[in-house]
């Protein structure tokens, strides 16, 4: 079999995380069998569709570098082709014209939920004469086109993460609308399930492959393929990405959607990585690899039908891990528009030094986002110093050991990380103490932070911008 699978978003909302993750996975699915994976923008929803929100979506998969051989495809372009089938489906009595008004409906399940029974249409202008349709319309009703539903009716499939799927057609709501009559007379656009059918019907989908809140859709539209007189595609259906307390995720939870993780610093290289193990493992065990590396691997006997719990702990690593995996010029590029958010023209700064820069801050990156607050003090002229911070500066050691290193930095026009630690170990001798003894108090002297980035680079990289002196001789001065 030819693999043709496709990613169907809706532009009613960003590019979200799950929505992404079923991207991942169809396209690992169909590189691992040298299929087609293609993209349809499911834009039917009119009222609530926004081309922002396609730009966001094909941006998204840009920058997770997921590629699609066919398409975008819009339904909206493709208005003539539903129409004809819904057509096909009157014609052949397994459709037909429903003209309940929306006060009827309410009444039918309020009904329905004092005697405590699930919501469902009742099916009751399944069989209505000419004489009663064109009462209806003298009336001015409007209809709308519902699929008959079979009833009872055990319907099956096999998928490939939940092995058999069984749905009483009992529990599918009744005859389900499957398109609107404009005011015109003309049908309008369709309603999902039927325009998802048609679609994949002509782009001849071999697999479809989305979220487990799909489950009732499927059973929908196997019922559809089979009126259309077409066999459905193979189905699988991934679970859901829940929260740490095992509820969908949502936006009270953070960030849900992929540009908002792109704006907190995450590479797409580790976001890819968590995301496939949102529910898959590769057979080896390891936790680390690039997308090209899970398509030679990836298929759904190893996708876990429980829900997946969003760890950020465990993302955050990843990106650590990836941050660091990074050359110094690769890292560079990547903070350039963080820089640029944070108001620091980084360019104004020599090549060098913004490398030394860069590949002092490295270690201490979670993610890109946190290299502005990370070297702060190094666009800074003083740092804040807290008003207890004296004391801790207030040995006659200290002040002995900070002004000599002041003299001697005085002399030198340029230092290295290896020539601030040979000033620093001279005062050490000098001085006859512990390493310690002067280190913790010329950290708390140049950035007034008890811990941060490497000191003796962090020194070389102050005194190169001429931080260096004027901040020691200022807790000099206090001392």
């Amino acid at each position: 079999m030819t693999v043709r699978v496709r990613l169907a978003p809706s532009p009613t909302g960003n590019l979200h995380i799950g929505t992404a993750r079923t991207a991942i996975f169809n396209w690992l699915y169909a590189r691992r069998h040298g299929g087609t994976f293609i993209l349809r923008i499911e834009d039917t929803d009119q009222e609530r569709s926004r081309d922002a929100f396609t730009q966001n979506i094909l941006d998204g998969l840009a920058w997770l570098s997921i590629t699609y051989d066919e398409g975008p495809y819009f339904q909206t372009q493709r208005r003539d082709r539903y129409v004809q089938g819904v057509h096909q489906l009157l014609e052949r009595g397994l459709a037909y014209y429903c003209y309940c008004s929306e006060a009827e409906l309410e009444e039918m399940r309020a009904i329905q939920k004092a005697q405590k029974l699930a919501p469902r249409y009742d099916n009751r202008h399944r069989h209505l004469t000419p004489e009663q349709r064109q009462a209806y319309e003298a009336e001015g009703r409007r209809p709308v086109i519902r699929f008959k539903i079979e009833e009872p009716r055990e319907i099956r499939w096999h998928d490939l993460v939940r092995d058999h799927v069984v749905w009483n057609s009992r529990d599918l709501g009744g005859d389900m609308v499957i398109a609107r009559v404009e005011a015109s007379g003309e049908l309008g656009l369709p309603l999902y399930n039927f325009a998802v059918v048609v679609d994949d019907i002509d782009m001849q989908i071999s697999h479809v492959i989305r979220g487990e809140d799909h489950i009732a859709n499927t059973a929908k539209q196997i019922l559809l393929y089979e009126a259309l007189g077409v066999t459905p595609p193979t189905f699988a259906h991934p679970p859901l990405i829940l929260n740490a307390q095992g509820a969908k995720i949502s936006k009270r939870d953070g960030a849900t959607s992929v540009s908002e993780f792109r704006s907190l610093g995450y590479l797409p290289e580790a976001f890819n990585n968590y995301m496939i193990l949102l529910g898959w493992s590769p057979s080896d065990g390891q936790e680390l690899f690039s997308i090209a590396d899970a398509a030679q691997h990836f298929d759904f006997d190893r996708v876990n039908a429980a829900g997946a719990r969003f760890d950020w702990d465990k993302l955050n690593w990843l990106n650590g891990q990836y941050i660091r995996a990074l050359t110094v010029s690769e890292l560079g590029d990547r903070l350039q528009p963080f820089w640029q958010q944070a108001g620091i023209d980084i360019a104004a700064y020599p090549d060098s030094w913004q490398q030394e820069l860069t590949a002092l801050i490295a270690p201490s990156l979670t993610v890109l986002a946190d290299a502005p607050k990370v070297a702060t003090t190094f666009f800074v002229d003083y740092p804040e110093y807290p008003p207890d911070i004296w004391e801790s500066l207030g040995s006659e050691v200290v002040r002995v050991a900070l002004t000599a290193l002041v003299e001697v930095l005085k002399t030198r026009d340029t230092l290295t990380a290896a020539e601030a630690n040979d000033l620093v170990q001279a005062q050490v001798a000098a001085q006859k103490v512990k390493k310690g003894a002067i280190m913790k108090p010329l950290r708390l002297a140049l950035t007034a932070e008890p811990h941060g980035t490497e000191l003796m680079p962090t020194l070389a990289l102050l005194h190169q911008r001429q931080l260096a002196i004027p901040r020691l001789e200022k807790v000099l001065s206090h001392l």
